[in-house]
């Protein structure tokens, strides 16, 4: 099958054939019919996951079982599904004795966690095998190609919003209108929220108007001036602008970390105000559960929330990734098998 390969630290991808997988008990083997480029599959070409190389990347992946293997009870061949950036866990370290639902917490926290794109193949290929109980169905009427961003990008801001407990009345701020924040701010207006979108890009105003925002700012000072916000969602990979939409995060407020960069340390401001005085909390949110990406992906299939994404063709996936490195591509690009 062909794949696509990070031949080392910093290489270029390159596509290339490796033998095809097959599904081992407990997996199994789906057909891929769009994967999502996430940026941290450009962060895993800079090393950020460790030496991990050659890789084939890839954790926003979807498409059709079509081989189930032994011991596998709840999935079929000709499924819909994808599967998660965690697909399982040991099962008997500390941690997974917790019993704390699937979610991203496990990939740090497990030392023998299957991770899609990561300790195990990506879904940047043309089949990718997965544990059974790490994949989720994908609703009807919803396709390949919107389904993948879900998957992560999706999940990501879904999940956040809901660790962020919102209350009915509450205002929810989204900051960074970008591949995670276009969604954020179409999840949170389709949850009945009031939403502000703040992002610094002037062209970006009209859209998030267009995707529901109610109000639209540039800055903390400026969501200050708008009454501040109940919950932050910090969707951007700049933490500087995480930091200064404290501005405008109101007393009991939540911000949730949602966006990262995984070469800088975030750091709680003190200004305007003292931060423990105001009993505002940081929430760290990564997936969460997958009852978390069952409710987004059913949010998608409803027409609520819609991925804006620009598609590309496996043969093109070296140009896929340069676009999204070069900050070329707005929101999600979306690569179809």
């Amino acid at each position: 099958m062909k794949a696509a390969v990070i031949p080392e630290l910093n290489g270029t991808w390159e596509l290339r054939e490796v033998p095809t997988p097959t599904a081992e008990p407990g997996q199994v083997l789906i057909k891929v019919h769009a994967t999502g480029i996430c940026f941290t599959d450009i962060w895993t070409t800079r090393g950020a996951a460790g030496d991990l190389f050659p890789n084939t990347p890839g954790h926003e992946v979807v498409g059709e079982i079509v081989a189930v293997g032994d011991g596998v009870t709840g999935r079929k061949v000709g499924d819909r599904v994808g599967t998660t950036w965690v697909q399982s866990t040991c099962g008997r370290c500390d941690y997974c004795r917790e019993n704390l639902p699937l979610s991203g917490q496990a990939a740090v926290n497990c030392p023998n966690a299957r991770l899609t794109g990561f300790t195990t193949q990506g879904g940047h290929a043309e089949y990718i095998a997965a544990t059974a109980t790490g994949t989720v169905l994908i609703p009807d009427g919803l396709s390949y190609e919107e389904a993948a961003p879900i998957f992560c990008a999706g999940y990501t801001v879904w999940s956040g919003l809901r660790a962020a407990d919102p209350q009915p009345g509450e205002t929810i701020a989204v900051v960074g209108i970008g591949g995670l924040g276009h969604l954020a701010v179409q999840f949170a207006k389709a949850a009945g929220f009031r939403t502000i979108a703040v992002t610094h890009s002037p062209d970006k105003h009209d859209l998030a108007r267009d995707l529901g925002a109610d109000l639209v700012v540039a800055d903390g000072a400026q969501l200050q001036a708008a009454g501040g916000a109940d919950v932050l969602l910090l969707s951007s990979n700049s933490y500087e602008s995480g930091k200064d939409a404290f501005k405008g995060l109101r007393h009991d407020g939540r911000a949730v970390l949602v966006g990262l960069d995984p070469f800088d340390d975030f750091t709680i401001p003190t200004e305007p105000q003292p931060f423990f005085a105001q009993r505002q909390k940081v929430i760290g949110a990564t997936h969460n559960g997958l009852n978390y990406l069952t409710e987004a992906l059913e949010i998608a299939a409803s027409g609520k929330v819609k991925p804006m994404i620009e598609v590309f063709d496996k043969e093109d996936i070296t140009d896929a990734v340069a676009k999204v490195t070069a900050g070329d591509v707005r929101f999600r690009a979306v690569v179809t098998y």
